[in-house]
This record gives structure tokens, C-alpha cells and sequence, in this order.
């Protein structure tokens, strides 16, 4: 049975995430089912989504197909948004958050924290194409 390319893709992303939760537990020593919906993190699911279905539609259709020449340019654009401005959208929210808790030390005052998980590292963009890649041989081939 041959499966449709965005399946072959979304499982990949879907792996992607839940190994996020794997590798926090092996390597953090923290249980934390909930990564699996969060944004960031190792490996990038972004990179390891559009890194299957680029090879999948490569092999399908051909490196020479124009299929293949718009998948690829959009996941050079999806691993670069992810490395780049999402990173940058992380780090304020880091800064911000340090100067609200600096701000109201010692005050009763809550408030919700800014997401600072947000974009992915070259590393975990890296660790992402290979699973990505990874995937694509294990379901991508057939």
C-alpha cells in the first residue's frame, strides 16, 4: 500500500513532536507529555515535516518536476522562519519576561508568563532533517 505524501509527512512531524517528549524525559529527567503540542524544541518537527515531504515528492515525482522545486523552496523557507525570526520572537520573550519578574519582585501580582520556546537552534533544525530523512526511508520509499 502506498500512502499519500502529506500523511507520510504529518506522521513525520507527529514522531517528530513525540520525540521531543522522549528527549526531554532521557536527557532533562523530566516527564513532560504536554511538549507534544509546544512549539520549539529537539528535533524540529518543522524540519523533519517538510524534509520528508520534500523527498517523498523528489522520489515521486522527480527532482526535475515543479512539484519538487515548490516543495523544496517552501521548506527552505519553513526551516529558515523557524530558525530565524521565531528565534528572535523567543529571545524577547525571555528578555521580557525577565524584566516583568524583576519588575514585580515582591509583589502579589500574577501574571502569565510569554512562550520562550518558541523557535528552533541549527542543532535541533539539523536533528530534524535527519529524522525527517530517517522517516522518508522507513515510509517514503514504497
Amino acid at each position: 500500500m502506498v500512502l499519500n505524501s502529506g500523511l507520510i509527512a504529518l506522521i513525520s512531524g507527529f514522531l517528530a513532536q513525540s520525540a521531543k517528549v522522549i528527549v526531554e524525559a532521557v536527557f532533562r529527567r523530566r516527564w513532560q507529555p504536554g511538549l507534544i503540542f509546544a512549539n520549539g524544541g529537539m528535533p524540529s518537527s518543522h524540519a523533519a515535516t517538510v524534509t520528508t515531504l520534500t523527498l517523498v515528492i523528489g522520489n515521486r515525482e522527480g527532482v526535475d518536476s515543479s512539484l519538487f522545486s515548490m516543495v523544496l523552496i517552501f521548506s527552505i523557507f519553513v526551516v529558515f522562519e523557524a530558525t530565524g525570526l521565531r528565534q528572535e520572537i523567543g529571545k524577547q520573550a525571555q528578555l521580557l519576561n525577565d524584566l516583568m519578574d524583576s519588575a514585580l519582585s515582591g509583589h502579589r501580582i500574577e501574571r502569565e508568563r510569554l512562550r520562550e520556546l518558541i523557535g528552533h537552534t541549527w542543532a535541533e533544525v539539523a536533528v530534524g532533517i535527519v529524522f525527517g530523512a530517517v522517516v522518508y526511508l522507513w515510509l517514503g520509499r514504497v
